[in-house]
């Protein structure tokens, strides 16, 4: 299986996991928290390529498949590019960007290469490259601003967001 999230290291990342602990859930949202709570649970398991469970490891879209079937009990596709294209997951945007959403990079040269979770206050989890492990980063860090390719979030957030 091909994974859908190798890329170069990026540069000038951090691995600032104990900002993790703290990074915030809209607590208005509680499926978007439970999205959150599930994710940081994962935090310093391994990469794998083309993993997709805690006896495997994961890659980013095996990662956000995980826990968004763990969390919610939706079933993402296997790719980043085809979670970015789910009918069900609806377009959000940057300044619109709440806890549990997925975050999209264009880390290959194509878009939607790259896919992550939201946490709030601009920090997003991932699994980032082979060597590396699950981590929270910045997405206003050089690397990551020029790759982010856009966000989604699942209907019934955007149905409970606009009673």
């Amino acid at each position: 299986m091909v994974a859908a999230c190798a890329g170069p290291a990026p540069p000038g990342t951090d691995d600032v996991t104990a900002a993790a602990a703290a990074a915030p859930a809209d607590v208005s949202n509680a499926e978007g928290s439970q999205v959150v709570i599930t994710a940081m649970n994962f935090l310093d398991r391994p990469y794998q390529a083309g993993g997709q469970s805690l006896e495997t490891g994961f890659d980013c879209s095996g990662f956000t498949r995980y826990v968004f079937g763990k969390a919610l009990g939706i079933d993402l596709p296997r790719s980043a590019q085809a979670q970015a294209q789910v009918p069900s997951l609806r377009p959000v945007a940057r300044d619109a960007l709440r806890a549990g959403d997925l975050v999209f990079f264009n880390t290959q040269r194509r878009a939607h290469s790259h896919v992550g979770i939201y946490l709030g206050d601009g920090r997003f989890i991932h699994a980032p490259r082979t060597g590396a492990q699950i981590r929270t980063e910045s997405m206003a860090t050089a690397y990551w601003a020029r790759r982010y390719d856009g966000a989604r979030r699942p209907v019934a957030f955007v149905a409970a967001a606009n009673p």
